[in-house]
Protein backbone atom coordinates (compact mmCIF):
# COMPACT_ATOMS: atom_id res chain seq x y z
CA UNK A 1 0.00 0.00 0.00
CA UNK A 2 1.37 3.51 -0.88
CA UNK A 3 2.32 5.89 2.02
CA UNK A 4 0.99 8.85 -0.06
CA UNK A 5 0.41 11.79 1.80
CA UNK A 6 -3.09 11.96 3.42
CA UNK A 7 -5.58 14.37 1.33
CA UNK A 8 -6.80 18.07 2.94
CA UNK A 9 -10.11 18.02 4.70
CA UNK A 10 -12.54 19.30 2.35
CA UNK A 11 -16.25 20.47 3.14
CA UNK A 12 -19.46 18.39 3.06
CA UNK A 13 -21.69 19.92 0.50
CA UNK A 14 -24.46 19.07 2.98
CA UNK A 15 -25.79 21.15 5.84
CA UNK A 16 -23.89 21.83 8.22
CA UNK A 17 -26.79 22.48 11.29
CA UNK A 18 -25.93 20.18 14.01
CA UNK A 19 -25.06 21.43 17.30
CA UNK A 20 -22.81 19.57 20.28
CA UNK A 21 -26.12 18.48 21.74
CA UNK A 22 -27.65 17.11 18.70
CA UNK A 23 -24.73 15.14 18.19
CA UNK A 24 -24.29 13.45 21.59
CA UNK A 25 -28.23 12.42 21.48
CA UNK A 26 -28.02 10.95 17.63
CA UNK A 27 -25.42 8.55 19.12
CA UNK A 28 -27.37 7.66 21.82
CA UNK A 29 -30.63 7.41 19.96
CA UNK A 30 -28.67 5.22 17.82
CA UNK A 31 -27.95 2.50 20.57
CA UNK A 32 -30.56 2.44 22.81
CA UNK A 33 -33.32 0.40 21.07
CA UNK A 34 -35.02 -2.48 21.81
CA UNK A 35 -32.32 -4.57 22.39
CA UNK A 36 -31.36 -3.12 25.68
CA UNK A 37 -35.05 -2.89 27.28
CA UNK A 38 -36.17 -6.58 25.76
CA UNK A 39 -32.92 -8.19 24.48
CA UNK A 40 -31.02 -7.92 27.93
CA UNK A 41 -33.63 -11.25 29.44
CA UNK A 42 -32.37 -13.22 27.01
CA UNK A 43 -28.25 -12.45 28.41
CA UNK A 44 -29.61 -12.28 31.93
CA UNK A 45 -31.16 -15.90 31.29
CA UNK A 46 -27.60 -17.17 30.11
CA UNK A 47 -25.15 -15.40 32.38
CA UNK A 48 -27.19 -14.84 35.88
CA UNK A 49 -25.95 -11.92 37.43
CA UNK A 50 -22.88 -12.12 35.36
CA UNK A 51 -24.16 -10.54 32.52
CA UNK A 52 -22.98 -7.22 34.00
CA UNK A 53 -19.30 -8.97 33.30
CA UNK A 54 -20.63 -9.75 29.98
CA UNK A 55 -21.96 -6.25 29.38
CA UNK A 56 -18.52 -4.73 30.59
CA UNK A 57 -16.15 -7.31 28.49
CA UNK A 58 -18.96 -5.91 24.80
CA UNK A 59 -19.26 -2.30 26.19
CA UNK A 60 -15.61 -2.44 26.55
CA UNK A 61 -14.98 -3.72 22.87
CA UNK A 62 -17.40 -0.95 21.57
CA UNK A 63 -15.52 1.91 23.34
CA UNK A 64 -12.14 1.04 22.26
CA UNK A 65 -14.01 0.59 18.15
CA UNK A 66 -15.12 4.10 18.94
CA UNK A 67 -12.14 5.52 20.52
CA UNK A 68 -10.46 4.40 17.01
CA UNK A 69 -13.14 6.42 15.23
CA UNK A 70 -13.66 9.01 17.00
CA UNK A 71 -9.47 9.62 16.23
CA UNK A 72 -9.87 9.59 12.72
CA UNK A 73 -13.64 11.05 12.37
CA UNK A 74 -11.95 14.58 14.26
CA UNK A 75 -8.41 14.41 11.96
CA UNK A 76 -10.51 13.57 8.96
CA UNK A 77 -14.61 13.99 9.18
CA UNK A 78 -16.14 12.75 6.28
CA UNK A 79 -20.01 12.04 5.90
CA UNK A 80 -18.94 8.30 5.06
CA UNK A 81 -16.65 8.32 8.58
CA UNK A 82 -15.36 4.76 8.53
CA UNK A 83 -16.08 4.32 4.85
CA UNK A 84 -13.80 7.27 3.75
CA UNK A 85 -10.92 5.83 6.36
CA UNK A 86 -11.11 2.64 5.01
CA UNK A 87 -10.57 3.87 1.64
CA UNK A 88 -7.64 5.86 2.52
CA UNK A 89 -6.27 3.29 4.26
CA UNK A 90 -6.81 0.15 2.76
CA UNK A 91 -8.25 0.97 -1.15
CA UNK A 92 -10.86 1.25 -2.46
CA UNK A 93 -11.96 -2.11 -2.36
CA UNK A 94 -12.15 -1.79 1.49
CA UNK A 95 -13.90 1.47 1.11
CA UNK A 96 -16.78 0.20 -0.93
CA UNK A 97 -16.60 -3.52 1.05
CA UNK A 98 -17.67 -1.39 4.42
CA UNK A 99 -19.87 1.22 3.52
CA UNK A 100 -22.13 -1.04 1.43
CA UNK A 101 -22.14 -3.36 4.36
CA UNK A 102 -23.00 -0.73 7.00
CA UNK A 103 -25.57 0.50 5.06
CA UNK A 104 -27.34 -3.15 4.39
CA UNK A 105 -26.98 -3.50 8.22
CA UNK A 106 -28.98 0.15 8.76
CA UNK A 107 -31.27 0.08 6.59
CA UNK A 108 -32.35 -3.84 7.46
CA UNK A 109 -32.22 -3.22 10.62
CA UNK A 110 -34.42 0.24 11.01
CA UNK A 111 -37.26 -2.14 8.98
CA UNK A 112 -36.81 -4.75 11.95
CA UNK A 113 -37.26 -1.79 14.30
CA UNK A 114 -40.25 -0.44 12.21
CA UNK A 115 -41.89 -4.24 12.44
CA UNK A 116 -41.14 -3.88 16.39
CA UNK A 117 -42.82 -0.67 17.28
CA UNK A 118 -45.78 -1.75 14.50
CA UNK A 119 -46.13 -4.78 16.77
CA UNK A 120 -46.55 -2.63 20.23
CA UNK A 121 -49.01 0.30 18.12
CA UNK A 122 -51.34 -2.91 17.06
CA UNK A 123 -51.06 -4.30 20.84
CA UNK A 124 -52.74 -0.80 21.17
CA UNK A 125 -54.86 -0.24 18.58
CA UNK A 126 -56.06 -3.76 17.06
CA UNK A 127 -57.45 -2.51 14.38
CA UNK A 128 -54.73 -1.28 12.50
CA UNK A 129 -52.72 -3.94 11.20
CA UNK A 130 -49.31 -4.27 11.66
CA UNK A 131 -48.25 -4.11 8.17
CA UNK A 132 -49.99 -0.28 8.30
CA UNK A 133 -48.33 1.02 11.23
CA UNK A 134 -45.05 0.01 9.30
CA UNK A 135 -46.02 2.05 6.47
CA UNK A 136 -47.29 4.73 8.49
CA UNK A 137 -43.81 5.07 10.66
CA UNK A 138 -41.88 4.53 7.34
CA UNK A 139 -43.87 7.61 6.11
CA UNK A 140 -43.05 9.97 8.80
CA UNK A 141 -39.63 8.92 9.20
CA UNK A 142 -39.34 10.05 5.79
CA UNK A 143 -40.38 13.15 6.01
CA UNK A 144 -38.68 14.11 8.94
CA UNK A 145 -35.12 13.23 7.04
CA UNK A 146 -35.78 15.14 4.49
CA UNK A 147 -36.32 18.04 6.29
CA UNK A 148 -33.10 20.38 6.93
CA UNK A 149 -30.43 18.77 9.14
CA UNK A 150 -30.70 20.93 12.11
CA UNK A 151 -34.85 20.43 12.11
CA UNK A 152 -34.11 16.62 11.91
CA UNK A 153 -31.20 17.07 14.74
CA UNK A 154 -33.77 18.66 17.22
CA UNK A 155 -36.12 16.09 16.02
CA UNK A 156 -34.13 12.84 17.33
CA UNK A 157 -32.87 15.33 19.99
CA UNK A 158 -35.87 15.05 22.39
CA UNK A 159 -36.81 11.54 21.11
CA UNK A 160 -33.33 10.64 22.67
CA UNK A 161 -34.11 12.33 25.38
CA UNK A 162 -37.13 10.69 26.71
CA UNK A 163 -35.27 7.60 26.19
CA UNK A 164 -32.51 9.08 28.34
CA UNK A 165 -34.67 10.28 30.93
CA UNK A 166 -36.86 6.96 31.38
CA UNK A 167 -33.52 5.46 31.70
CA UNK A 168 -32.19 7.76 34.50
CA UNK A 169 -35.07 7.34 36.09
CA UNK A 170 -35.32 3.84 36.44
CA UNK A 171 -31.93 3.54 37.77
CA UNK A 172 -32.92 5.93 40.54
CA UNK A 173 -35.46 3.92 41.21
CA UNK A 174 -34.15 0.98 41.58
CA UNK A 175 -31.13 2.23 43.12
CA UNK A 176 -33.70 3.29 45.93
CA UNK A 177 -35.50 0.10 46.19
CA UNK A 178 -32.10 -1.41 46.80
CA UNK A 179 -31.39 0.65 49.82
CA UNK A 180 -34.81 0.01 50.55
CA UNK A 181 -35.68 3.97 51.04
CA UNK A 182 -38.73 3.87 48.72
CA UNK A 183 -42.32 2.94 50.69
CA UNK A 184 -42.98 -0.58 51.80
CA UNK A 185 -39.28 -1.90 50.25
CA UNK A 186 -36.22 -2.55 52.91
CA UNK A 187 -33.03 -3.12 51.71
CA UNK A 188 -32.57 -5.89 49.18
CA UNK A 189 -28.58 -6.28 50.25
CA UNK A 190 -26.84 -8.74 48.03
CA UNK A 191 -28.91 -12.23 48.08
CA UNK A 192 -30.28 -12.52 44.46
CA UNK A 193 -26.24 -11.42 43.78
CA UNK A 194 -24.81 -14.34 45.92
CA UNK A 195 -27.86 -17.00 45.83
CA UNK A 196 -29.38 -19.23 42.71
CA UNK A 197 -26.00 -20.34 41.92
CA UNK A 198 -24.23 -17.20 43.05
CA UNK A 199 -22.67 -14.50 40.94
CA UNK A 200 -21.53 -17.31 37.75
CA UNK A 201 -24.56 -19.70 38.07
CA UNK A 202 -23.38 -21.16 34.48
CA UNK A 203 -19.60 -20.31 34.67
CA UNK A 204 -17.59 -18.42 32.50
CA UNK A 205 -19.74 -20.21 29.12
CA UNK A 206 -22.70 -18.59 30.85
CA UNK A 207 -20.65 -14.81 30.77
CA UNK A 208 -19.47 -15.76 27.31
CA UNK A 209 -23.03 -16.98 26.12
CA UNK A 210 -24.49 -13.94 27.89
CA UNK A 211 -21.42 -11.51 25.19
CA UNK A 212 -22.68 -13.01 22.16
CA UNK A 213 -26.30 -11.86 22.93
CA UNK A 214 -25.17 -8.51 23.89
CA UNK A 215 -22.76 -7.02 21.67
CA UNK A 216 -24.79 -5.85 18.63
CA UNK A 217 -26.90 -4.00 21.64
CA UNK A 218 -23.73 -1.55 21.02
CA UNK A 219 -24.03 -1.25 17.30
CA UNK A 220 -25.16 2.63 16.62
CA UNK A 221 -23.13 4.82 17.91
CA UNK A 222 -21.21 4.70 14.61
CA UNK A 223 -23.84 7.15 13.65
CA UNK A 224 -22.57 10.09 15.60
CA UNK A 225 -18.76 10.11 13.01
CA UNK A 226 -21.01 10.00 10.24
CA UNK A 227 -23.14 12.85 11.79
CA UNK A 228 -20.20 15.08 12.52
CA UNK A 229 -19.35 16.56 8.88
CA UNK A 230 -22.58 17.98 9.61
CA UNK A 231 -21.74 19.71 12.36
CA UNK A 232 -20.72 23.20 12.83
CA UNK A 233 -17.19 22.24 14.15
CA UNK A 234 -16.78 18.41 13.04
CA UNK A 235 -12.92 18.06 14.07
CA UNK A 236 -14.16 18.97 18.09
CA UNK A 237 -18.10 18.15 17.81
CA UNK A 238 -16.98 14.57 16.89
CA UNK A 239 -14.74 14.15 19.73
CA UNK A 240 -16.70 15.75 22.52
CA UNK A 241 -19.88 13.72 21.78
CA UNK A 242 -17.46 10.19 21.06
CA UNK A 243 -16.11 11.12 24.75
CA UNK A 244 -19.74 11.31 26.34
CA UNK A 245 -21.58 9.38 24.60
CA UNK A 246 -19.61 6.07 25.08
CA UNK A 247 -19.09 6.63 28.75
CA UNK A 248 -23.03 7.39 28.95
CA UNK A 249 -23.91 4.31 27.18
CA UNK A 250 -21.53 2.12 29.92
CA UNK A 251 -23.68 3.88 32.73
CA UNK A 252 -26.89 3.07 31.33
CA UNK A 253 -26.16 -0.35 30.11
CA UNK A 254 -24.20 -1.89 32.77
CA UNK A 255 -25.83 0.08 35.46
CA UNK A 256 -29.39 -1.12 34.53
CA UNK A 257 -27.95 -4.80 34.44
CA UNK A 258 -26.35 -4.44 37.58
CA UNK A 259 -29.63 -2.77 39.25
CA UNK A 260 -31.45 -5.78 37.56
CA UNK A 261 -29.78 -8.50 38.96
CA UNK A 262 -29.48 -7.04 42.19
CA UNK A 263 -33.07 -6.84 42.87
CA UNK A 264 -34.64 -9.79 41.01
CA UNK A 265 -33.48 -13.52 41.33
CA UNK A 266 -32.10 -13.92 38.02
CA UNK A 267 -33.93 -17.30 37.16
CA UNK A 268 -37.10 -15.32 37.11
CA UNK A 269 -36.40 -13.46 34.09
CA UNK A 270 -37.74 -14.90 30.61
CA UNK A 271 -36.02 -14.49 27.30
CA UNK A 272 -38.42 -12.09 25.75
CA UNK A 273 -39.73 -10.25 28.14
CA UNK A 274 -38.34 -7.09 29.65
CA UNK A 275 -36.59 -7.11 32.63
CA UNK A 276 -37.38 -3.26 33.09
CA UNK A 277 -40.90 -4.28 33.95
CA UNK A 278 -40.14 -6.71 36.21
CA UNK A 279 -38.39 -4.53 38.18
CA UNK A 280 -40.93 -1.66 37.89
CA UNK A 281 -43.86 -4.63 38.93
CA UNK A 282 -41.28 -5.31 41.78
CA UNK A 283 -41.15 -2.30 43.49
CA UNK A 284 -44.99 -1.55 42.64
CA UNK A 285 -44.95 0.77 40.05
CA UNK A 286 -48.50 0.84 38.69
CA UNK A 287 -49.11 -0.10 35.36
CA UNK A 288 -45.37 -0.93 34.86
CA UNK A 289 -45.84 -3.05 31.75
CA UNK A 290 -47.29 -0.32 29.93
CA UNK A 291 -44.81 2.44 30.65
CA UNK A 292 -42.45 0.19 29.56
CA UNK A 293 -43.96 0.02 26.36
CA UNK A 294 -43.84 3.23 25.75
CA UNK A 295 -40.38 3.68 26.30
CA UNK A 296 -39.93 0.91 23.93
CA UNK A 297 -41.94 2.16 21.12
CA UNK A 298 -40.10 5.72 21.72
CA UNK A 299 -36.57 3.91 21.66
CA UNK A 300 -37.24 2.22 18.28
CA UNK A 301 -38.74 4.74 16.48
CA UNK A 302 -36.00 7.13 17.77
CA UNK A 303 -33.54 4.54 16.45
CA UNK A 304 -35.05 4.09 13.11
CA UNK A 305 -34.68 7.74 12.70
CA UNK A 306 -30.98 7.60 13.59
CA UNK A 307 -30.26 5.12 11.44
CA UNK A 308 -32.27 6.17 8.37
CA UNK A 309 -30.17 9.87 8.89
CA UNK A 310 -26.99 7.41 8.76
CA UNK A 311 -27.29 5.09 6.20
CA UNK A 312 -28.51 8.04 4.01
CA UNK A 313 -25.84 10.03 4.21
CA UNK A 314 -23.56 6.48 3.87
CA UNK A 315 -24.61 5.94 0.61
CA UNK A 316 -24.29 9.62 -0.24
CA UNK A 317 -20.57 9.66 0.36
CA UNK A 318 -20.23 5.99 -1.10
CA UNK A 319 -21.75 8.31 -4.46
CA UNK A 320 -19.44 11.04 -4.36
CA UNK A 321 -16.54 8.08 -4.22
CA UNK A 322 -17.92 6.96 -7.35
CA UNK A 323 -19.21 3.46 -5.17
CA UNK A 324 -22.98 4.24 -5.93
CA UNK A 325 -24.95 5.74 -8.38
CA UNK A 326 -24.09 9.08 -9.14
CA UNK A 327 -27.59 10.14 -9.02
CA UNK A 328 -27.91 9.97 -5.33
CA UNK A 329 -25.29 13.17 -5.36
CA UNK A 330 -28.48 15.19 -5.39
CA UNK A 331 -28.79 17.59 -2.39
CA UNK A 332 -31.65 19.85 -1.53
CA UNK A 333 -31.04 23.90 -0.89
CA UNK A 334 -31.46 22.44 2.61
CA UNK A 335 -28.26 20.65 2.30
CA UNK A 336 -30.63 17.29 2.39
CA UNK A 337 -29.64 14.58 0.02
CA UNK A 338 -32.86 13.65 -0.59
CA UNK A 339 -32.52 10.73 -3.18
CA UNK A 340 -29.96 9.14 -0.64
CA UNK A 341 -32.81 9.57 1.89
CA UNK A 342 -35.66 7.72 -0.52
CA UNK A 343 -32.50 5.04 -1.56
CA UNK A 344 -32.14 3.87 2.20
CA UNK A 345 -36.08 3.93 3.38
CA UNK A 346 -37.07 1.95 0.02
CA UNK A 347 -36.22 -1.24 2.03
CA UNK A 348 -38.50 0.21 4.83
CA UNK A 349 -41.15 0.66 2.18
CA UNK A 350 -40.33 -3.23 1.51
CA UNK A 351 -40.68 -4.35 4.70
CA UNK A 352 -44.55 -3.22 4.77
CA UNK A 353 -45.20 -6.02 2.58
CA UNK A 354 -43.39 -8.81 4.08
CA UNK A 355 -45.28 -7.61 7.30
CA UNK A 356 -48.51 -7.93 5.10
CA UNK A 357 -47.40 -11.81 4.24
CA UNK A 358 -45.10 -13.11 7.11
CA UNK A 359 -45.85 -10.78 9.83
CA UNK A 360 -45.13 -13.47 12.88
CA UNK A 361 -41.19 -14.12 11.32
CA UNK A 362 -40.59 -11.88 9.20
CA UNK A 363 -38.45 -10.21 12.02
CA UNK A 364 -36.09 -12.94 12.94
CA UNK A 365 -35.19 -13.25 9.55
CA UNK A 366 -34.06 -9.89 9.07
CA UNK A 367 -32.17 -9.96 12.19
CA UNK A 368 -30.60 -13.43 11.31
CA UNK A 369 -29.84 -11.33 7.86
CA UNK A 370 -27.28 -8.75 9.34
CA UNK A 371 -26.40 -10.72 12.57
CA UNK A 372 -22.38 -10.85 12.51
CA UNK A 373 -22.41 -7.88 9.79
CA UNK A 374 -21.34 -5.43 12.97
CA UNK A 375 -18.31 -7.39 14.02
CA UNK A 376 -16.81 -7.25 10.12
CA UNK A 377 -17.41 -3.58 9.98
CA UNK A 378 -15.95 -2.74 13.54
CA UNK A 379 -12.84 -4.87 12.38
CA UNK A 380 -12.14 -3.13 9.27
CA UNK A 381 -12.56 0.02 11.79
CA UNK A 382 -9.58 -1.03 13.52
CA UNK A 383 -7.39 -2.47 10.66
CA UNK A 384 -8.18 1.52 9.10
CA UNK A 385 -7.09 3.05 12.47
CA UNK A 386 -3.47 1.00 12.83
CA UNK A 387 -2.90 2.22 9.00
CA UNK A 388 -4.25 5.39 9.27
CA UNK A 389 -2.49 6.95 12.99
CA UNK A 390 0.92 6.61 11.42
CA UNK A 391 0.01 8.72 8.47
CA UNK A 392 -1.77 11.09 10.22
CA UNK A 393 1.24 11.73 12.86
CA UNK A 394 3.04 12.34 10.04
CA UNK A 395 1.39 14.29 7.81
CA UNK A 396 -0.82 16.65 10.17
CA UNK A 397 0.05 15.98 13.56
CA UNK A 398 -2.18 18.77 14.93
CA UNK A 399 -5.11 17.10 14.21
CA UNK A 400 -5.22 14.72 16.55
CA UNK A 401 -6.87 15.89 19.15
CA UNK A 402 -8.24 12.64 20.21
CA UNK A 403 -6.13 9.69 20.32
CA UNK A 404 -6.56 6.08 20.84
CA UNK A 405 -4.97 4.78 24.24
CA UNK A 406 -2.53 2.64 24.18
CA UNK A 407 -2.06 2.71 20.30
CA UNK A 408 -1.21 -0.07 18.81
CA UNK A 409 -1.80 -2.64 21.60
CA UNK A 410 -5.28 -2.17 22.19
CA UNK A 411 -6.23 -2.14 18.79
CA UNK A 412 -4.56 -5.16 18.31
CA UNK A 413 -6.35 -6.32 21.51
CA UNK A 414 -9.68 -5.36 20.10
CA UNK A 415 -8.91 -7.30 17.05
CA UNK A 416 -7.98 -10.46 18.92
CA UNK A 417 -11.74 -10.00 20.55
CA UNK A 418 -13.57 -9.58 17.84
CA UNK A 419 -11.86 -12.70 15.65
CA UNK A 420 -12.93 -14.60 19.38
CA UNK A 421 -16.72 -13.75 19.38
CA UNK A 422 -16.90 -14.78 15.76
CA UNK A 423 -15.64 -17.97 16.53
CA UNK A 424 -17.37 -18.85 19.79
CA UNK A 425 -20.61 -17.93 17.10
CA UNK A 426 -19.53 -20.51 15.00
CA UNK A 427 -19.61 -22.89 18.02
CA UNK A 428 -23.19 -21.48 19.55
CA UNK A 429 -25.90 -23.13 18.18
CA UNK A 430 -28.17 -20.26 18.44
CA UNK A 431 -25.62 -17.88 17.04
CA UNK A 432 -24.45 -19.90 14.08
CA UNK A 433 -26.56 -18.38 11.38
CA UNK A 434 -26.70 -15.13 11.58
CA UNK A 435 -23.32 -15.74 11.70
CA UNK A 436 -23.56 -18.25 8.54
CA UNK A 437 -25.88 -15.15 6.80
CA UNK A 438 -24.02 -12.69 7.70
CA UNK A 439 -20.76 -14.25 6.35
CA UNK A 440 -22.76 -14.84 3.27
CA UNK A 441 -23.24 -10.92 2.62
CA UNK A 442 -20.18 -10.11 3.35
CA UNK A 443 -18.52 -12.70 1.04
CA UNK A 444 -20.75 -11.19 -1.95
CA UNK A 445 -19.84 -7.70 -1.08
CA UNK A 446 -16.27 -8.41 -1.09
CA UNK A 447 -16.54 -10.09 -4.89
CA UNK A 448 -18.17 -7.29 -5.97
CA UNK A 449 -15.41 -5.21 -4.95
CA UNK A 450 -12.98 -7.28 -6.47
CA UNK A 451 -14.31 -7.41 -9.46
CA UNK A 452 -15.16 -3.47 -9.57
CA UNK A 453 -10.87 -3.19 -8.36
CA UNK A 454 -10.58 -5.98 -11.51
CA UNK A 455 -12.22 -4.16 -14.26
CA UNK A 456 -10.88 -0.65 -12.80
CA UNK A 457 -7.22 -2.30 -13.52
CA UNK A 458 -7.98 -3.75 -16.49
CA UNK A 459 -9.35 -0.19 -17.63
CA UNK A 460 -6.25 1.32 -16.30
CA UNK A 461 -8.59 3.81 -14.54
CA UNK A 462 -7.97 2.10 -10.43
CA UNK A 463 -6.88 4.62 -8.14
CA UNK A 464 -5.15 4.64 -4.79
CA UNK A 465 -6.98 5.62 -1.68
Amino acid sequence: MSQASLPEVTEEPLGHGLKQRHLTMLGLGGVIGAGLFVGSGAGISLAGPGIVLSYLFAGALAMLVMRMLGEMSAALPASGSFSVHAERALGRWAGFSVGWLYWFLLVVVLAVEATGAATIANGWVPGVPQWAWVLIFMVVFTVSNLAAVRNFGEFEFWFATLKVGAIVLFLILSTLAILGLLPDTEPIGLANLTGQGGFLPNGWSGVISGVLAVVFAFGGLEVVTIAAAESEDPARSVSRAVRSAVWRILLFYIGSMLVIVTLLPWDEMKPGESPYVAVLDAIGIPAAGQIMNIVVFVALLSALNANLYGSSRMVFSLAERGEAPKGLLTVSPGGVPRRAVFASVAFGFVSVVLNLLWPDTVFLYMLNAVGAVLLFVWALIAVSQLRLRRRIERDMPERLILRMWAFPYLTWAALAAMAAVLVLMLFDDSARPQLLWSTGAAALVLAVAGLRELRDRRAGTGRRA
